[in-house]
């Protein structure tokens, strides 16, 4: 049997429709089903292949149209997560349905049918059972053909305790009293879809009224307890609904759309048709008490899933090789839908920074492509990371721009329409914009799909305008074989004799130029800032182009200050060009562009010995405090959204980095006003505080933080102050947070409390002993895939002599599930360690003389 033959199912029996009836026992944490599955069998077979693990399936049997019946023998297949079920004959070409009897556990690992719990309001422990079947954990649940391009119909049917509320993909059509305490509750049949959309939750939990969203029904559900906090996601779901079924030109595919809030889940949120789920922190939410980034985080992740019920449930790639597109369309139309719904948040300007994550990855040697070859299925699982949502979304939105926004949504238009109920191909999508702009799309998207990287664009002058050239952007190393080259859309404005002129090409070779009709006076490439790609200008140009800063907008002024900061981890610019640029900015007042700035100057901080930190403070509120002074603690009426996330970024940074007493200091009194009225402060100001008050605080400090973590009024509230709890620099509250890790904190937040642990300063060194000491009770407790994030930490662990530790330890420890991501950390790591080497010695007189 060849390898191919081991992971994808047999063709010659294909599902149509399930009839699935479950009874789940939330007190036992098991459940019963059975299982009625209408096939085509499509060749004489004796046996039927299907996925299934976890599961006991105690009866299966082969039924024809005329009732001729072939009963079969289990055996399953735990390694290969298959049941091949050997049929009593053969069963000849045509239509039979295969029944099914089984059952299975509820697990804790936030996965297949799993349990979620909470504490209601009178201190009782409350169980919801709920799915998470993306990539490949249907088959947790019921036996299935669990690969994206087995399309079928879905008709489920709960069996559940008459006090609990039951939930599915479609509506419930009929509740039927069974007289024995339980109900059972029959939802109507779904459009046919592939088995990781399906989805089913049982518990005490309560729906808003629905509101009529041109035909479809909304709803809102979470714990009875919350419905206070769901109004902004009613809001947010009814304009994305409208948003999409006028961009896409097609209604919303289902029947209802119920957004539900679950206390545990290992993701965001998950585009299950017609029954979204999500974590509390991103539907729930008062926006009275919450920051801009709270609520735009919400807004974000609800557009995202919704924008997936048609590109991804309406339409789904064949093989998980294409889960990119997936989700990269979807957060590239998640950034459209916001930006419509708050247009005064300029959401497109702030994916400038979103981008960083993307750049930081994709200038590594471990980077990969967007697109690779995906075999067996669990290999998909590396697919759910920075280069498939951020980087996806930016190549997109940088073909957008460069064929025009309306000749793009005609061609993704056409291709929901053409390939709608079906799998495609990724090449599916370039023919159709290809055939609505008359532009090669497949030509220059390949060259960034299927290579990983991105390329350093230099420009240089010539008589009569620029000389372009290409080569791939390194933080460190060099790339093995022949040179890598992509079709860069670059766009350039110049100013020449006077006269402002803007200069689009194609640069498809290693080198180019672009004709500008005369010497440039001034020039910005990559004008407007959506290429994926950085810039080097020559030494004259860039003298110009920083002369004369105010001509930049914001995207071109962040990309600079970005750029000049890779030019220092890859060691091609030196530390003082950085820090002379970053004076240049007192004036700033982009939120982003001083984003660009704090973030180099929290790693210097983190990298520098205790006798160059003072230097690093210093320095830190020399060029942050005027600029936090003219702004002032409070808002004023009247100032923009600029205005106020600045505020934010920079007190942020005043608080830990730049270690100000008198900001501390009056943190600490805000704060013990906001704890007596949390209206007392501005929202946007309350996460800045708190970080302000843990980075100088003691046992005082870090009590109140515990309680409030335990006791939050919102979702985000309790988030605030758990992490909170990880910028404590003394190492007996390091320790106690890492035990809370191990026994109090929710396991789908615990990784995240781990990893930023690690980046605490002083506790670096102390969590990554932790890890190394209590890694199989850490396997054991944590969600397989959550490992991969709980050790992106490990970046931070600059302490001198650690990082052959972690190289030794990581080496010897490989995770099962991404791997890739953990090996991007120690390569960041690497490079943060030798910016230390490199700097380290001279930080302080650089920074003094500054």
């Amino acid at each position: 049997m060849t390898d191919i033959a081991t992971y994808r199912l047999p063709r010659t029996v294909v599902p149509q429709r399930y009839e699935l009836t479950l009874s789940p026992d939330l007190a036992a944490a098991t459940f019963a089903g059975e299982e009625r599955v209408r096939v085509v069998v499509g060749e004489p077979v004796d046996q039927i292949v299907l996925n299934a693990i976890e599961l006991e399936i105690l009866e299966a049997s082969l039924v024809d149209d005329e009732g001729n019946r072939l009963d079969g023998t289990i055996t399953l297949d735990e390694t290969e997560q298959r049941a091949i079920i050997a049929l009593s004959g053969t069963a000849q070409p045509g239509h039979w349905t295969l029944q099914l009897t089984f059952t299975g556990i509820l697990n804790d690992k936030l996965r297949g049918f799993y349990r979620s719990t909470f504490t209601d309001t009178d201190g009782v422990e409350r169980v919801i059972a709920t799915t998470q079947f993306e990539a490949t954990d249907a088959r947790r649940a019921f036996p299935c053909w669990d690969e994206p391009d087995f399309k079928a119909v879905f008709a489920v049917t709960l069996v559940v305790d008459d006090d609990l509320a039951a939930f599915s993909n479609s509506a419930d059509v009929e509740t039927t009293p069974l007289g024995n305490g339980k109900k059972q509750v029959t939802f109507a049949d779904t459009m046919v879809m592939s088995t990781y959309l399906v989805a089913f939750v049982v518990g005490p939990l309560a729906a808003t009224d629905p509101i009529d969203v041109d035909g479809v029904p909304l709803r809102v559900i979470g714990r009875p307890e919350r419905t206070h906090l769901t109004a902004f996601a009613l809001e947010v779901g009814a304009h994305s609904l409208r948003f999409f079924s006028a961009w896409f030109g097609l209604p919303y595919p289902g029947d209802k759309l119920d957004l539900l809030a679950l206390p545990d889940f290992a993701f965001g949120a998950m585009e299950n048709l017609g029954c979204v789920t999500f974590r509390e922190t991103l539907l729930l939410i008062d926006p009275d008490e919450a920051s801009r980034a709270e609520l735009q985080s919400v807004a974000d992740v609800i557009a995202h899933e919704i924008a997936h019920m048609w590109f991804g449930d309406l339409v789904t790639m064949k093989w998980w090789n294409g889960i990119w597109l997936n989700e990269a369309f979807a957060t590239f139309m998640e950034l459209l839908c916001v930006d419509a719904f708050k247009p005064e948040w300029e959401r497109w300007v702030s994916f400038s920074a979103g981008r960083r994550a993307a750049f930081q990855v994709d200038g590594l040697l471990s980077t990969r492509p967007i697109e690779f070859e995906v075999g067996r299925p669990e290999e998909a699982e590396g697919m759910f990371d920075t280069l498939t949502y951020q980087k996806g979304a930016a190549v997109l939105r940088m073909l957008e721009q460069h064929l025009g926004a309306e000749p793009f949504r005609k061609g993704i238009a056409a291709y929901i329409k053409k390939h709608s109920y079906s799998n495609t191909e990724t090449t599916d999508l370039w023919d159709a914009i290809e055939e609505a702009t008359g532009e090669p799309a497949r030509a220059t998207m390949d060259s960034w799909i299927y290579q990983g990287g991105y390329p350093l664009v230099s420009v240089d002058e010539t008589d009569g305008g620029l000389a372009l050239s290409q080569q791939r952007f390194l933080f460190h190393g060099a790339e093995d074989g022949q040179p890598a080259t992509w079709h860069v859309p670059v766009t350039v404005r110049a100013d020449v004799e006077g006269d402002e002129r803007v200069e689009r090409t194609l640069l498809d070779a290693r080198q180019g130029t672009i004709a500008l009709g005369g010497k440039p006076d001034w020039v910005v490439a990559n004008a407007g800032g959506w290429g994926f790609f950085r810039v080097r200008y020559s030494s004259d140009l860039l003298r110009r182009l920083i002369g004369d800063l105010g001509r930049l907008d914001a995207v071109e002024r962040y990309n600079l200050v970005s750029d000049t900061w890779a030019g220092v981890l890859n060691a091609t610019t030196s530390l003082s060009d950085f820090i002379e640029l970053a004076g240049l900015f007192g004036d700033e007042s982009d939120p982003n562009v001083w984003g660009a700035i704090t973030g180099p100057l929290g790693l210097l901080d983190h990298i520098a010995d205790d006798e160059a930190r003072p230097a690093v403070q210093a320095f830190a509120r020399k060029l942050l405090r005027p600029a936090f002074d003219r702004l002032g603690w409070d808002p004023v009426a009247g100032e923009d959204e600029r205005a106020s996330r600045t505020r934010t970024i920079l007190l942020e940074a005043l608080g830990t980095t730049a270690a100000d007493p008198e900001i501390r200091k009056e943190a600490a009194a805000r704060h013990e006003r906001y704890l007596d009225d949390h209206h007392a402060i501005a929202p946007d100001l309350v996460t800045p505080i708190i970080h302000a008050l843990a980075a100088g605080g003691g046992e005082g400090e870090y009590t109140t933080c515990l309680d409030r973590f335990r006791h939050p009024s919102t979702p985000q509230e309790e988030l605030r102050y758990l992490y909170a709890l990880t910028g404590f620099e003394q190492k007996p509250f390091i320790q106690r947070t890492l035990d809370l890790a191990l026994t109090e904190v929710r396991t789908q937040n615990a990784p995240f409390v781990i990893a930023q642990s690690m980046g605490n300063r002083a506790g670096g060194e102390l969590t990554w002993a932790f890890v190394e000491s209590h890694w199989d009770e850490l396997l054991e407790r944590l969600p397989n895939n959550t490992i991969s994030r709980m050790l992106s930490g490990v970046a931070g662990l600059c302490a001198p002599g650690l990082a052959p530790r972690v190289h030794a330890f990581l080496e010897s420890h490989p995770v099962t599930s991404g791997q890739r991501q953990v090996d991007q950390a120690v390569e960041t790591l690497d490079i943060n360690t030798a910016l230390a080497e490199r700097v380290g010695p001279d930080l302080a007189t650089t920074l003094d003389g500054a």
